[in-house]
């Protein structure tokens, strides 16, 4: 695809608005707003709706808002019935559904939810990784690997479009599965040279195994505290990040925001996820001030 044919588009992770009490207006007022997507992130212990009920509820409440997930664990998860489910969000909702996968989850309590062999996580994750590539893209899937096998397994009718599938991951080994197995990834807690590097490995781990993942399938999630950097993300750059100033990886303004996002697509990235760090109750405002401050970034 050619760089001139790049969209920069900017979706929102609900935040703390992202509970089931909020939930429905927050849904309402991205649909209303028109603002691309919607993004949910993968919280077990915690207020925030369920990632695929959540994309379900959202998609069904809308007419154009996308919907992805920002991002969910793969490995421990059944490939088959993860394919099964996207197939059937992609047939109620076609061309809205945005899957993102990744290896672990963010809260180390969490990982024994997603049991997989020990010292296997990464070879569990491949293997599902291209089992529901499989699953998404043919009628019928015969597969034995070491960990899954299915005969004649079908999920149903298939998207006209074949979904697209993120990974997230800055890790090396995370860079290289993104290029041999991902159709896009979404990175975070990076800086915009970080991101440059990222997409570069990747683009060259996809070139080695004979594929290319498009030049508009790069993005990065931002969190903007339009206050300030609250020092609860702060602390939280400082466990991820440890000696990175937070401002290069998050923004305290609007203003600081577009500079980010600004630096981030000459890297070559152009999608992204803002989360923001206010309470519950300051969401309205700050969809507001997204549509005014953010969206006319897009191109």
């Amino acid at each position: 695809m050619s760089e001139s044919l790049v969209k920069v588009r900017i979706g929102i992770a609900p935040g703390a608005a992202g509970s089931p009490a909020r939930f429905g207006s927050a849904v309402d007022r991205l649909e209303a707003s028109g603002i691309d997507s919607l993004w949910l992130p993968e919280m077990v212990f915690g207020p925030l709706v369920e990632p695929i009920v959540g994309m379900t509820y959202a998609l069904s409440r809308t007419s154009r808002l996308k919907v992805g997930t920002g991002i969910s664990v793969l490995p421990g998860r059944n490939p088959v019935l993860v394919a099964k489910q996207l197939a059937t969000l992609a047939g109620l909702a076609p061309r809205r559904v945005l899957p993102v996968f990744g290896l672990k989850p963010a809260r180390s309590g969490e990982l024994p939810l997603f049991p997989v062999p020990p010292g296997r996580r990464g070879a569990v994750f491949d293997e599902s990784l291209e089992l529901l590539r499989l699953l998404l893209r043919q009628d019928t899937v015969s597969f034995a690997g070491e960990f899954f096998t299915v005969a004649d397994a079908s999920v149903g009718p298939l998207p006209v479009k074949p979904l697209d599938i993120w990974l997230g991951g800055s890790a090396p080994g995370a860079l290289r599965r993104a290029g041999r197995l991902g159709d896009g990834w979404l990175a975070s807690f990076l800086t915009p040279d970080e991101a440059r590097a990222g997409r570069i490995a990747i683009q060259e781990a996809a070139a080695e195994a004979g594929r290319e993942v498009e030049a508009d399938h790069f993005g990065i999630s931002l969190a903007v505290g339009p206050d300030g950097i609250a020092p609860d993300l702060a602390e939280a750059v400082r466990q991820r990040r440890p000696g990175v100033d937070p401002a290069s990886l998050a923004a305290g303004s609007w203003a600081d925001a577009r500079r980010l996002i600004e630096q981030y697509v000459a890297a070559g990235l152009s999608k992204f996820v803002i989360r923001p760090t206010g309470p519950p109750d300051a969401f309205d405002r700050f969809i507001d001030d997204f549509v005014t401050e953010l969206v006319p970034l897009q191109t």
